[in-house]
């Protein structure tokens, strides 16, 4: 028996999260067979086996987050199947006393249940299989969940969690799992038989009529009817994929950048008719770079160093249905306008489509948003490290200005510069988006 444990996928993340197994346990498999498919960040990469013999047993179902290292299938390898790699070590059980650490002990109807994660670890069909890339690193690490006892029921954090989104009194189902736990296919086969079903609202209300009736008359209080709390409108879903990298990207934003904007707008009534707007802030972008090079640049704040670049590669943000994408626009300090426009068309297709690769969502150097092809005037983006700055240009706008004692109507170009101050000092930052904004006024 060979423990294959999870690989590095070749982006240094220290986990990635099933998508799918595209074996079933008791297959036969040869050495290369696909036998997973992974979600690291917005990548979906295919493992394949490394032994050639039988699927003996996963450790962990779609939904699940493994650690790098950490085991991900059991091969029977048989006589003589496969390479002869170091045998994995068992793992060791789980003391009780440890099984729970990290987590905080809850009662059964505490309110502040992480339900997104918990049913995502149940092994529920994934909505979106996709194969999207990317280079945010993740953490989450989960491989098996401990059981906890509720009301005398083995049930897991994420069990009890589909049990209240399904209305399941857990009391009333069958534990079918090892040592009597009460498994998400007992509970989903006890909300499609129908008779274990709470009804939420009518124990709401006699739970809070038992109540007043036990509290002590007051005879200054008024009168007044209990009325019953209203369900929430929607139901909770698991953050998956795209969403969840970009989550954990704002996350690691926020804790590791100190972010200062500062705000102004390029007259830009000197253009010529049928200008490319993104072309030309990009050409901004490095012409304000050679004024100001410290925006340019890479914080490693765990050793306090720098890096200013001496190119420059721009990551544009992109839009889609399932999240925000950041891909890495090239070359720009030696490109031409239609080697940026064709770049920009390929990215774009790439993403929209998910075939973009994951070198092409990495290593930019500064950071460019057009949010105003949607609306909005100024914003504060948000820095992606090691980064140390992202420009954002709102909606244009006409305005009217003085021109030789006289008034005209300009289009105005809002913009909006994010920098890290712990990096790059205010005055280097104003210097960068006056260069910018000289460069944007040109006419040609």
């Amino acid at each position: 028996m060979k423990t294959f444990n999870l690989p590095d996928l070749g982006e240094g993340l220290p986990d990635a999260e099933i998508v799918e197994w595209l074996v079933n346990e008791g297959d036969e498999v040869r050495v290369d067979d696909p036998i997973v498919s992974m979600e690291t960040a917005k990548a979906v990469v295919e493992v394949p086996s490394p032994y050639a013999g039988r699927i003996a047993k996963f450790h962990g179902q779609a939904g699940d987050v493994i650690k790098t290292g950490a085991p991900l299938v059991d091969i029977d390898t048989g006589e003589g199947g496969g390479a002869e790699p170091e045998e994995a070590e068992p793992e060791p059980e789980a003391k009780p006393e440890e099984a729970g650490k990290g987590r905080e002990t809850e009662p059964a109807d505490a309110p502040q249940e992480p339900a997104a994660d918990d049913v995502g670890q149940t092994g529920e069909e994934r909505a979106d299989t996709g194969t999207v890339v990317g280079n945010v690193t993740t953490s989450d690490e989960v491989v098996k969940q401990a059981h906890t006892t509720v009301g005398g029921v083995k049930v897991t954090p994420a069990v009890r969690a589909l049990a209240r989104k399904l209305e399941v009194d857990l009391s009333t189902v069958e534990p079918t799992g090892p040592d009597g736990v009460v498994t998400s296919s007992d509970v989903r086969r006890a909300a499609e038989q129908g008779p274990t079903r709470k009804a939420p609202a009518a124990s709401e209300r006699e739970t809070r009529e038992r109540e007043r009736r036990a509290e002590p008359a007051r005879p200054t209080a008024q009168p007044r009817e209990s009325k019953p709390a209203e369900p929430p409108s929607g139901e909770w879903e698991p953050i998956r994929g795209t969403r969840r990298t970009m989550a954990r990207a704002m996350s690691e934003s926020h804790k590791r950048v100190v972010p200062t904007t500062i705000m102004d707008d390029a007259d830009i009534h000197a253009w010529r008719p049928g200008e490319d707007i993104t072309v030309r802030l990009l050409r901004s972008l490095w012409a304000a770079a050679q004024a100001e090079p410290g925006l340019n640049a890479w914080y490693d704040d765990e050793q306090n160093m720098r890096m200013v670049h001496k190119g420059m590669h721009v990551g544009m943000a992109v839009d889609t249905a399932d999240g925000l994408f950041v891909a890495r626009l090239r070359d720009v300090h030696s490109s031409d306008r239609q080697g940026l426009r064709d770049e920009i068309n390929r990215l774009r297709d790439n993403v929209k489509s998910r075939s973009i690769p994951p070198e092409d969502l990495k290593d930019y150097t500064i950071m460019l948003s057009n949010f105003g092809v949607f609306a909005g005037r100024y914003a504060t983006p948000i820095v992606n490290p090691p980064c140390v700055a992202i420009v954002a240009a709102g909606v244009l706008r006409h305005e009217v200005v003085p021109v030789l004692g006289g008034l005209e109507t300009h289009r105005m170009l809002p913009l909006s510069l994010t920098f890290d101050h712990r990096v790059c000092t205010g005055g280097e930052a104003a210097r960068f988006l006056k260069a910018m904004i000289a460069d944007l006024q040109r006419g040609d």
